[in-house]
């Protein structure tokens, strides 16, 4: 095998925070500029970040993300473009196409996941609350009458150097700090 042309594997460590989208920051400071802050400092503590130099990152890419929404526009490409050309696969493409185009849909409007419902139409809340309320032990779900049984809780006894410890800490406590 020939290793002479294979580039070495390199491994970045710490987070990689600097190419991420971080919409939620640059939504805090638009709401911040559109208060009229304009500190580079108090934006910086404001949106969470921790350098100056992430702040104007942040904006430089918010200024990206609004020139490209423009030029989608302008060509053309928006929301109605997209729901049109979604529309279009669902009806004239194969099956897998449709398939797709029809999870996409459902994603987009969050219908994406089927969880199964619960028979009785009960919240977990409500059956929280009506075992809490049952005297009776719940095994697996299920409430079974008649098997509360007491029980005593056996508290250790505390060794004597440990007792002497404590004492010792609270004494210095309120030396150091006053009752």
């Amino acid at each position: 095998m020939n290793n002479e042309n294979k580039k070495p594997v390199m491994f970045v460590s710490g987070e990689n925070s600097f190419y991420r989208q971080n919409t939620y920051a640059q939504n805090l400071l638009l709401k911040a500029l559109s208060q009229g802050i304009t500190d580079p400092q108090e934006l910086r503590k404001i949106a969470g970040l921790r350098r100056v130099a992430d702040v104007y990152r942040s904006l430089d890419k918010l200024a990206i993300r609004k020139e490209y929404h423009e030029a989608l526009v302008e060509n053309g490409v928006d929301l109605d473009f997209i729901t049109k050309g979604l529309k279009r696969l669902a009806e004239e493409g194969t099956d897998k196409i449709q398939l797709g185009s029809f999870n996409t849909l459902l994603k987009s409007i969050g219908l994406d996941k089927y969880e199964k419902q619960e028979e009785s139409g009960k919240s977990w809340e409500e059956e929280i609350i009506k075992v809490s309320k049952a005297k009776d032990d719940v095994i697996d779900g299920e409430i079974v009458k008649d098997k509360v049984e007491d029980y005593k809780v056996v508290v250790p006894e505390i060794p004597a150097e440990e007792l002497t410890r404590q004492i010792e800490e609270k004494k210095l406590g309120r030396d150091l700090y006053g009752d």
